[in-house]
């Protein structure tokens, strides 16, 4: 009878697991920017019985998904802006596509900063913010423009004013060189990229917090509210919202359904919830959180003055050409704009990396390291940038380094090629090395990051955290996980040079690539 009463809990305990973990009755696909709206939605799916799962994606990330032959699996997505589903949604599988909300891309600096260049009570022009990086009194976070729209936007309304009066992109300035070398003299600015806008946020605080905050950060308005509204709770100093006189970009917000061949109950789920996310009650609520909502539809967010902010104010947007044309601009962006990367690649073959994991390894590397397939995903290097590669077991092999022309990548591809798995783990000791390769180029111009893989464990941290310190000038150390990696070690690493780490174990060339994106 024990052994009957004993398998009965077991099969229980089963039931009650699968419960648990069954598969979501509708999955959205969302930017980090739409995460403090989670709640909101969230509560409708439970009213409505309902298992949502949100998972949050670059604009990019969404984008490459719906570009895929084979259809994603997923529902709906919600991007930060309709752009994104223009330029990759070739097989129109995005319907009934509409806009939940608006917020405007601009320019938060710290209010003692904004107060020190006189931007405080006064039209800023985006040649304001240009002399200022010039004169080297000002630098700023900014997301990738090729991975996230955050940082597409702040970039694409630098090319308008470079160009003409700011109102509208005209095509000719992807061809100017006076309004290439303004966008590329702005671009060195950028002091951290990344490929998510919600992650940037997160990153100002946390060097808010230690007393050491960047002097300003590119985001969306009502991003910045929420940094501002953390700022004021720990008593830290604001950033001062400044919206460049020539214009900005918005983003929509728009919620789409996938069509995929679900069933109609699917499809009446996503027409109901986006009918509440429009309702007044809805975007009442979504107003509150500071973003734009349709004209009448809701009382904007109280204006606070304080730091500049105020959601009624109506800002002159930017008119974006045909996709075709933002495709090019963000081509340029890549290959010659943006401020070159200084990346070093620490590569696992140790033994336990033998057979599939080392084969797949070298198949991210052919992705990253091969132009034809990293311009797929706007990861390609340039001639500008230098990579720095050091395969490593329980030591650093050697060290390979080139720059990111095409004979350059073929060289550093054919020495991974020519590696092979043996030996034990030890990344601490590569990341070691990576620093020390690195310093004759730290003071040059590069935004420069490691990227550390393993599919291990180290046993040796020792010396690690005072070789960061004394010469790794604050080097960001990002991790990507495979097979068994102690994601302990690696979090903590990137916790403490401000990094973070990536998941490699279902596709390793995604993991890179979403690393390269914050580089």
């Amino acid at each position: 009878m024990r052994r009957l009463a004993v398998l009965a809990v077991a099969v229980l305990a089963g039931l009650l697991a699968g419960c648990g973990s069954r598969a979501p009755d509708f999955h959205i696909v969302a930017g980090s920017e739409q995460k403090s709206l989670e709640p909101l939605v969230q509560a409708f799916c439970k009213r409505q019985h309902v298992k949502c799962q949100i998972d949050y994606k670059g604009s990019l990330d969404i984008g490459l998904m719906l570009a895929n032959d084979a259809p994603p699996e997923v529902d709906a997505v919600w991007p930060a802006s309709s752009l994104w589903i223009e330029l990759y949604d070739t097989h129109r599988r995005v319907k009934d596509l509409k806009s939940i909300d608006t917020t405007p891309v601009i320019l938060g600096v710290r209010a003692s900063k904004a107060r020190k260049l006189g931007w405080v009570g006064k039209p800023v022009r985006m040649d304001d913010i240009l002399q200022a990086v010039q004169a080297g009194k000002l630098s700023f976070l900014m997301t990738s423009a090729t991975q996230s729209n955050s940082g597409a936007a702040a970039y694409l309304a630098m090319l308008a004013a470079a160009f003409g009066d700011g109102s509208r992109l005209d095509p000719a300035a992807l061809d100017d060189p006076a309004a290439r070398a303004k966008v590329k003299a702005l671009l060195k600015g950028v002091a951290r990229s990344s490929g998510s806008s919600g992650w940037l946020k997160d990153l100002y605080l946390e060097t808010a917090r230690a007393g050491k905050p960047y002097d300003a950060m590119w985001n969306y308005e009502a991003v910045l509210k929420e940094t501002n509204d953390a700022l004021r709770q720990d008593g830290g100093e604001l950033l001062y919202a400044v919206y460049p006189a020539e214009g900005v970009a918005y983003a929509d917000a728009p919620l789409g359904y996938v069509e995929r061949g679900q069933d109609k109950k699917a499809r009446a789920f996503f027409d109901a919830l986006q009918t509440y996310l429009l309702s007044a009650e809805a975007q009442t609520r979504i107003a509150a959180d500071g973003r734009r909502t349709a004209p009448g539809m809701a009382a904007p967010a109280r204006a606070e003055p304080d730091w500049n902010f105020d959601p009624s104010r109506v800002v002159p947007s930017i008119a974006l050409p045909e996709p075709p044309v933002i495709s090019r601009a963000l081509t340029l962006y890549q290959e010659v704009l943006r401020r070159p990367s200084l990346t070093a690649l620490c590569l696992d073959f140790s033994g336990s990396m033998d057979g599939e994991g080392e084969a797949q390894l070298k198949t991210a590397m052919r992705t990253l390291l091969t132009p034809a397939e990293a311009s797929k995903s706007l990861i390609q290097w340039s001639p500008a940038d230098r990579i720095i590669v050091i395969p490593f077991d329980d030591g650093p092999r050697k060290t390979f380094e080139g720059d990111g022309g095409p004979a350059s990548q073929a060289r550093l591809l054919a020495a991974i090629e020519a590696e092979s798995s043996g030996g034990g783990t030890d990344m601490y000791a590569c990341a070691n090395a990576a620093f020390a390769a690195m310093q004759p180029y730290l003071d040059k111009g590069y935004l420069p990051a490691v990227v550390l893989m393993t599919d291990g464990e180290s046993d040796h941290a020792e010396g690690f955290d005072a070789v960061w310190r004394r010469g790794g000038h604050d080097l960001p150390v990002f991790g990507v996980t495979f097979g068994d990696a102690n994601k302990d070690q690696l979090d903590r690493v990137a916790k403490l040079t401000r990094a973070r780490v990536f998941d490699g174990g279902k596709n390793l060339t995604e993991a890179f690539r979403s690393a390269r994106g914050y580089n």
